[in-house]
């Protein structure tokens, strides 16, 4: 039986820009089940990235509720919230947000330290491994590629088993063959680990991998395709 994991339900989100609100979402409404890839194509501008932030719970809409299996994200406490984000939700960012002072090993073991998990050093290098990484550990980030770089922060971002992985542009900095690499590992995230993926893609190969493609346009909803 499929489980709704992620629902936003009429979203809004308004920001003041010079004391004048500007509306940058309005009246997102859709959904997503354990196990599947939705790609919100659009735009710059038209409110991808917002969405993101509201769905992974680093932001909060103006109106209207995002819920996490069933729980606004308005509703938790202050401690809640940090372990929402630290255990349950994966980034994936477009400029892959690596810390260049730790080593490819110590950055992927990082969110399992902060979570005060067990065993994080192997849990860290199976998921290095599992990006085919494990014999960068020891590298620092400025001697990775930008395939390989993102690569780790995908190793990084399921390192806690998150129940949703955002990713915002993942292959926009990546030539085609490291792209496709990375869409191989996001969608494997999905399929393996069951994670929900929300990703946010001018790529039509990107947006490809995907079952379900929200288009957005001006911060509203244009359409939603699934295709299986």
């Amino acid at each position: 039986m499929s489980q709704v994991r992620l629902e936003l339900r009429g979203v809004s989100k308004t920001y003041a820009n010079g004391g004048q609100p500007v509306e940058v979402l309005h009246d997102i409404s859709l959904a997503a089940e354990a196990g599947t890839v939705t790609a919100l194509v659009g735009r710059s501008g038209c409110g991808k990235t917002t969405l993101l932030n509201l769905a992974g719970a680093m932001d909060f809409p103006t109106s209207g509720e995002v819920l996490i299996e069933g729980r606004s994200t308005t509703s938790l406490s202050e401690p809640e919230l940090t372990a929402l984000r630290r255990q349950r939700v994966g980034f994936v960012f477009q400029f892959f947000q690596l810390l260049p002072t730790l080593t490819v090993l110590e950055n992927v073991e990082l969110p399992l330290l902060l979570a005060g998990a067990r065993n994080s050093l192997e849990t860290a290098r199976d998921r290095l491994r599992w990006v085919g990484l494990e014999d960068k550990a020891v590298s620092m980030p400025y001697q990775l590629s930008g395939g390989q770089m993102q690569r780790v922060a995908i190793a990084r971002a399921l390192v806690n088993g998150p129940d949703l992985l955002m990713a915002d542009e993942p292959t926009g900095n990546l030539d085609t063959a490291s792209g496709d690499q990375v869409l191989a590992l996001i969608h494997e995230s999905a399929s393996r680990f069951g994670a929900t993926v929300l990703m946010a893609t001018h790529s039509a190969e990107a947006a490809a991998i995907a079952g379900t493609r929200v288009s957005l346009r001006d911060g509203r909803v244009q359409s939603i395709e699934r295709f299986r």
